[in-house]
């Protein structure tokens, strides 16, 4: 159960309430579910956020597939079962194997990996496992995808890191039509 209960025009800072109205109506109604139940609680915020989210989701030069294989590294490794929930499957629609997805999901070796999927789980995995990413994860990175892809992987993992504390932290309920398995946590 989440902690908060979910927000309400009267609930949000006055000033802000001009941009709750915009981001309800865009959204069609105010979010019940993961981050975007928590972030409409400070609506600018969640304005700047989800500008954010949206450039590195329809903008970015890195292919869908890679984009989605970031994220699931980040849910894996903040244990975040909404974005896991949230991105596996469409993982899996973007051409990233099912046995890579499930082998991430139950933190087993994982099979051998294209030289692009290689660069953006050992790059998260360093990134999460030890604040760092050592000059050979970081060049394989650079190799595959390039100067702004390299800076758009990070915006990715920092970005998913952000959703994913905000999940964790105020315990969001998961939408009840999820369709994976949930992390062993």
């Amino acid at each position: 159960m989440a902690r908060i209960p979910i927000a309400t025009r009267e609930s949000v800072p006055e000033a802000q309430r001009a941009v709750f109205d915009e981001m309800v109506q865009g959204l069609g109604a105010v979010p019940q579910y993961g981050p975007g139940s928590v972030m409409i609680h400070v609506p600018q915020a969640h304005q700047w956020a989800t500008a954010l989210n949206q450039y590195l989701r329809n903008d970015s030069s890195l292919p869908k597939k890679i984009q989605e294989l970031a994220m699931l590294v980040t849910a894996r490794e903040l244990d975040c079962q909404h974005i896991w929930n949230a991105h596996a499957t469409s993982a899996r629609q973007a051409g990233v194997p099912d046995g890579v997805v499930d082998h991430l999901r139950d933190r087993k070796d994982l099979p051998e990996l294209a030289a692009d999927e290689a660069a953006v789980v050992n790059y998260g995995r360093e990134l999460f496992r030890t604040h760092r990413v050592s000059r050979g994860a970081f060049q394989s990175a650079l190799e595959q995808f390039g100067r702004q892809g390299v800076v758009e992987l990070g915006l990715i993992f920092g970005n998913y890191s952000m959703l994913a504390v905000l999940i964790n932290s105020f315990d969001t309920d998961l939408p009840p039509d999820r369709t994976e398995r949930l992390l062993p946590v």
